[in-house]
């Protein structure tokens, strides 16, 4: 074992724990106050079933041997896991230490759906959703890309999951959104957000959370992390940077939310590409990945589909960007992996297209039955009287906000 890797990957495994709570306050401040708890509800549960079936099965499917396609039954219920090394070099950490980081991965990715289909389904059926999604969509996908499979031997690049992570949550919830349909009041009441400062202080921790989700998908403590850290420290602030003047051009005035949503999208973008480019690629790639989420979030507004926190051009588009982007400014000088289209290698564009593409079709096929199924058992949307009221109430009969006389503080 390597005393200093262990050491990284145990900081890293937290930090990432770290960003679904972190993500819990970002959602659920863009919410109105009847729906907070229930919207920051729809990331906790994530921590439990998400994290159960993950060691039971899902850490199996997606990293046991298996074939191109999908991991076998060895590991299951962590069979063969035990404290022997994994690792780069093949001993570094303890396996019982990877499993519980590839876990962390798993339980926000699952998480990141909700923010399409708050304030309008129903947490049992969210609930069952999430865990049989990251069974029959996040595990197979990870196994393709990290865990040996037919992407992987293709020569697809993501570092921390542009694809694995975010395409592949941003398409289950464009689908979700679009069965659910949209909220009952959406584009006829004011959905504003109730806690702006929440939403900022969510943006932050994710982005201190995602030095352990980027640099620690070095899984060592090396240049390599040093390299990922960088980048997940420069490609935000560009984002950032470009999203403000973007702001300024359209109203005059940058917002809050737009600071934080741009954080994300900064963060989300530099995932796939984060140990493979250096830091003025990072720069780069930050500042161009603002574009296409903005304008995308912008469109998605005038129209009548209802993704209510914009997941689909936060972590839709800003992975498939990332994703893409990774293809142009990889340099194998850094990693020795592969170079990009920007280092005399066009075709690693074709091949970061497919891997894109395969997330989307798989995704969003098998998110749409899994839907359909689960609304076989359990209804998905609540009833006209509970989303009027308010889904903490309704689904979980406690309000965040109490005025004196006791009543919800209703937004």
């Amino acid at each position: 074992m390597n005393q200093a890797d262990t050491a990284w990957m145990l900081i890293s495994t937290a930090l990432v724990l770290l960003m679904t709570p972190a993500l819990a306050f970002f959602y659920g401040g863009l919410v109105r106050s009847k729906n907070a708890l229930n919207t920051m509800m729809m990331s906790f549960v994530s921590l439990g079933v998400v994290g159960m079936v993950w060691a039971v099965i899902g850490y199996s499917l997606a990293f046991a041997p298996g074939n191109d396609w999908i991991g076998d039954a060895s590991r299951l219920f962590l069979k063969g896991v035990g404290l022997e090394g994994v690792g780069p070099a093949g001993d570094q950490i303890p396996h019982y230490l990877y499993m519980c980081y590839q876990g962390t991965f798993a339980i926000i990715t699952a998480a990141l759906i909700s923010g399409a289909i708050v304030e309008r389904m129903r947490f049992s059926a969210y609930a069952i959703f999430i865990t049989l999604w990251s069974i029959v969509v996040y595990s197979p996908i990870a196994h393709w890309v990290w865990g040996g499979g037919w992407l992987s031997k293709m020569g697809a690049l993501d570092f921390a999951g542009g694809t694995v992570v975010h395409v592949n949550a941003g398409v289950a919830a464009l689908v979700a959104a679009w069965v659910l349909g949209p909220r009952r009041d959406y584009r006829s009441t004011g959905l504003l957000p109730h806690n702006i400062p929440f939403a900022l202080l969510g943006a932050g921790v994710l982005w201190f959370g995602w030095f352990g989700f980027n640099a620690g998908s070095a899984v060592a403590a090396n240049g390599i992390a040093a390299l990922a850290f960088t980048a997940t420290m420069l490609a935000p602030t560009a984002t950032l940077v470009v999203w403000m003047l973007l702001d300024i051009a359209r109203t005059g005035k940058p917002t809050a939310v737009g600071t934080a949503t741009a954080i994300v999208v900064g963060l989300v973008a530099i995932t796939p590409a984060a140990g493979f480019v250096g830091p003025m690629s990072a720069l780069l790639l930050g500042g161009l990945a603002a574009f296409p989420s903005y304008f995308g979030l912008l469109w998605r507004a005038s129209t009548s589909f209802d993704d209510s926190l914009d997941v689909v051009a936060a972590h839709g588009l800003g992975g498939t960007v990332g994703a893409l982007l990774t293809g142009v400014f990889a340099q194998k000088a850094l990693n020795g992996v592969a170079d990009g289209a920007l280092f005399g290698n066009p075709g690693q564009v074709l091949i970061q297209g497919t891997a894109v593409l395969a997330a989307i079709v798989y995704s969003g096929v098998l998110s749409f039955v899994l839907l359909k199924l689960v609304g076989l058992v359990v209804p998905l949307r609540a009833d006209r009287d509970d989303e009027s009221v308010g889904m903490d109430v309704s689904q979980h009969g406690e309000e965040a906000y109490v005025h004196a006389e006791g009543s919800a503080a209703q937004v």
